[in-house]
């Protein structure tokens, strides 16, 4: 086997994991595989012989590298128009769905509190938390000392668990016959079947960046959030369809219109009502929405 071989051979084995790396610090499928590709192209210039655990040295280079992007991205965020959320995950049939922690470690409700964190408190707590990587690993990752990481981890922790619902996830069959129920009271306008889904302090939060239609602001409550839901659908011409998925390990609705997605609406439930709801209406991150992506810890 040539060096080149064995570099691509160590990097494609562990590439689930740094995609999942990588998309837990920066909240993009498209930019993981951007700093995916730059540090690939990194490790293809390292000696192997002077590395002594390629999962650890991999996954502080694509640390660095997401980092990196994301820092980068901090004023274009602050310039956005109405609110920031993930770009949507479709994951493939191997998702690790039964492993509790990579499942929630990817649900929208999480990324959008891993945004409140800093950058480096994001790469803290993705790399102890959900991938069990040592202080001592993270500090070499984030170019600092293992007694500041220790700190930023707990206070990362605290701060996450805070601000975080306790994660439950319904099991399959629960969910799509919960997501069946909300589809057919929304498309024949039934608003107290409608309701009956909604918990009284459900959100509807819609991400477009002034480039789609949709809602500036977060709305609140069951009755704005129902009134709102039905208007969509009331407008629905009979060129959009509306199919089931599950996106970041959580059932999804895609609207799509000529067969292309206009919208990937993401939905929370916790105690068999809806909590959240997370619409992507943003054009660019609706580009690869329907691309499959593999996911592991």
């Amino acid at each position: 086997m040539t060096a080149a071989d064995e570099h691509a051979e160590r990097f494609t084995l562990l590439r689930p994991l740094l995609f999942t790396i990588a998309y837990e610090i920066l909240g993009s499928a498209t930019e993981a595989d951007d700093v995916l590709q730059d540090s690939y192209l990194r490790w293809a210039t390292v000696d192997l012989d002077e590395v002594r655990d390629t999962k650890a040295y991999l996954a502080q280079l694509v640390t660095r590298q997401a980092l990196n992007t994301l820092r980068s991205q901090a004023r274009r965020r602050e310039d956005y128009v109405g609110p920031w959320l993930p770009e949507p995950l479709l994951l493939d049939e191997h998702d690790g769905a039964a492993d509790v922690v990579l499942a929630e470690s990817v649900s929208m409700a999480m990324l959008v509190v891993l945004e409140t964190l800093t950058p480096d408190e994001r790469a803290v707590f993705v790399l102890r938390e959900v991938f069990g990587f040592s202080h001592d690993e993270i500090a070499d990752a984030i170019v600092k000392s293992t007694a500041a990481v220790r700190q930023m981890a707990h206070r990362a922790r605290e701060h996450v668990h805070s601000r975080r619902r306790r994660f439950s996830p319904l099991d399959p069959q629960q969910s799509g016959q919960l997501t069946t129920q909300f589809l057919t009271a929304a498309a024949t306008g039934d608003l107290d079947g409608l309701m009956s889904l909604l918990a009284p302090d459900v959100v509807f939060t819609s991400d477009s960046d002034g480039k789609a239609s949709a809602a500036r602001r977060p709305i609140l409550g069951a009755d704005k959030v129902a009134r709102f839901i039905l208007g969509l659908f009331r407008q629905a011409t009979p060129e959009y369809r509306v199919e089931v998925a599950s996106y970041n390990s959580a059932p999804a609705v895609v609207i799509y219109h000529h067969d292309q997605p206009e919208g990937v609406f993401t939905i929370e439930f916790s105690d068999g009502v809806i909590t959240n709801f997370y619409a992507m209406r943003n054009p660019e991150k609706l580009a690869a929405v329907t691309v499959p992506r593999e996911i592991s810890r």
